[in-house]
């Protein structure tokens, strides 16, 4: 999770994309928790990667999704963008035993029991538009035995959402190292693919586990999406509670799904559904549906309908499909 995440700016200029809210959780948060929840056994370390840069206080927020599992934390730095291989590596010293490896911008929903007789398991979803994607190739035995990245002919519908489980993830350590030395770089990157390609030359069995929702977090508009499918499924599961009980609420409306945080004022307001209003906000004289605002924001005279607001922002205005990042003023 080392990238700042561009294509979500300006709300990743001063948080990185993993830490940005979805239902209330950050991102990483959500993943990880649904890693534990699928892999359904005890997690001994949590290891993160991420830019020096990221600062203190957002590597004591990971240090707290780690031990809220009962899980050592462990933070390691990628001081260079070389690729998913080069960063993993970056985690050398946490890499051994059973462990899941994890692209920090994407959530999933899955209800399957992981085949641990599989030297490694690589998650897909069934997509409709296979050409944009790496997908994976499957024999009769149900194997992985191709990965094609953006195929031009069809090859297969299961497009790899950037989710692996290894048996022994020292093996894959090994093939990275050698894939390093080697210098196989495409692009100006060292890529986990090649170092899963020679585990398969050597005769490592990998198995698909498929998801049943996948969703992205990569831009403004996705990242809204996802925040209301994941309102939605939480609002079903009924495992977590979506609205705080020190809620103020003055002649004001919320249409569920919605996440309404700590010590939020609604004031003149019908909120919802799929909206998601972060810690300490204040919506007056507004409607707003299918958003995502984050904390200390307040947010006046808006009709607001797939919008995404920062920290401490102001808005006052009657735009509706609006991104505006932290500390920004439209009055």
């Amino acid at each position: 999770m080392a990238g700042r995440g561009s294509r979500l700016r300006p709300h990743t200029l001063t948080v990185p994309k993993p830490l940005i809210p979805i239902a209330g959780k950050p991102i990483v948060q959500r993943l990880v928790e649904d890693i534990a929840g699928v892999l359904d056994e005890t997690i001994d370390e949590v290891a993160f990667i991420i830019s020096e840069d990221f600062g203190q206080a957002i590597e004591e927020k990971l240090t707290e999704v780690a031990k809220n599992l009962n899980a050592k934390p462990s933070i390691y730095y990628q001081d260079q963008p070389l690729g998913t291989g080069h960063a993993i590596m970056c985690a050398k010293d946490s890499l051994q035993g059973p462990a899941v490896v994890a692209y920090a911008d994407t959530l999933f929903k899955a209800d399957f029991n992981l085949d641990k007789s599989a030297d490694a398991v690589m998650w897909v979803k069934q997509v409709e538009n296979p050409s944009a994607y790496g997908v994976v190739k499957l024999n009769q035995d149900h194997e992985i035995t191709e990965l094609v990245e953006k195929p031009s002919e069809f090859v297969s519908d299961l497009a790899v959402i950037g989710i692996y489980y290894f048996k022994d993830v020292a093996v894959l350590k090994s093939k990275l190292e050698e894939v390093i030395a080697q210098n196989m770089m495409r692009g100006g990157e060292y890529q986990i693919n090649d170092g899963i390609d020679k585990m398969r030359a050597d005769g490592a069995s990998f198995k698909p586990g498929k998801v049943n929702e996948w969703m992205d977090c990569g831009n403004k508009t996705v990242t809204v999406d996802t925040n209301s499918r994941m309102l939605n499924f939480i609002q079903k599961e009924g495992k977590e509670q979506l609205i705080s009980k020190n809620v103020t609420l003055e002649n004001a409306e919320i249409i569920d799904p919605c996440f309404i945080g700590e010590n939020v004022v609604l004031k003149n307001a019908k909120i919802g559904p799929n909206v998601s209003i972060g810690n300490h906000s204040v919506v007056e004289d507004s409607k707003i549906k299918n958003s995502l605002i984050q904390e200390h924001s307040h947010i006046k005279n808006a009709a607001l309908d797939n919008a995404m607001i920062g920290n401490h922002a102001k808005f006052n205005g009657e735009f509706t499909s609006i991104s505006i990042g932290d500390y920004s003023v439209l009055d």
